[in-house]
């Protein structure tokens, strides 16, 4: 509240927290106070606030007070829940039970100790990655990180992207994305969302070098190019999706 009301347009103002030394704070005290010591530069008054949201909890949605139980989920996991509630009453196709996926793709993807050294911290990152689905995820996570921690480490990026990677083939049902033979495979569940018009898209982006089975259990097989391997399943993982209403022409 306090980081909101000091220094309103042009005046500059100040606020000094104070406590007696060597008293020993509780964990709700330490982490507001890290949070107004990391939201320091213009307009990060949001982010305290989304920070403050995560420590008190968002109210009855999740609970019978005011605090909530959301502390119990994580903020991230509060709005997928959300965002899962209001895709559903649009109408739009949530995957409420998705399948089993395994993305063994050869490439590092961790936050190394030398990026992030506080455990705590490193922790509540992988959290908010693993729950990346859209690139604006990807981009809103990416600020975060210049922000707190300056320029990403390659393997980071890497990471970013194969949370992106899951999370699209638990939409779409894709039950195994792995290497093979210089190939990149996508099994499918037998129920799949793979349309005749998603292969037509994917023959036409990939030039024709893909190979899709449509038998049991179907599967969709690319090149794999090294550099780009992750991006080319970020790519077909997004025609499967995106083609699924084909636009009028």
């Amino acid at each position: 509240q306090l980081r909101g009301r000091v220094g309103r347009s042009s005046r500059l103002a100040y606020a000094y927290l104070m406590y007696q030394k060597d008293k020993v704070l509780t964990e709700v005290a330490e982490k507001r106070l890290r949070a107004i010591r990391e939201f320091t530069e213009f307009g990060a008054g949001f982010k305290v606030a989304m920070r403050d949201l995560e420590i008190r909890g968002a109210g009855n949605l999740l609970g019978s007070q005011q605090s909530g139980h959301m502390m119990n989920i994580g903020y991230e996991l509060y709005c997928k829940l959300v965002d899962d509630a209001v895709r559903a009453r649009k109408g739009e196709i949530v995957n409420e039970t998705p399948e089993e996926t395994s993305v063994e793709l050869a490439v590092a993807a961790n936050i190394p100790s030398w990026y992030i050294e506080d455990e705590s911290l490193k922790l509540a990152m992988y959290k908010k990655i693993a729950l990346i689905r859209t690139p604006a995820d990807e981009e809103e996570i990416i600020d975060e990180l210049l922000d707190r921690f300056g320029e990403i480490p390659k393997e980071t990026m890497n990471l970013l992207k194969v949370s992106q990677i899951r999370g699209l083939c638990e939409e779409l049902s894709v039950r195994r994305v792995y290497e093979q033979n210089h190939k990149i495979l996508f099994t499918f569940a037998e129920k799949s969302r793979l349309t005749p018009y998603a292969v037509v898209c994917i023959n036409d982006a990939f030039k024709g070098r893909a190979f899709v089975h449509g038998g049991v259990p179907p599967y969709i097989r690319i090149p794999m190019i090294e550099p780009r391997k992750l991006e080319d399943s970020l790519t077909l993982l997004r025609l499967i999706r995106d083609s699924e209403t084909p636009q009028a022409q």
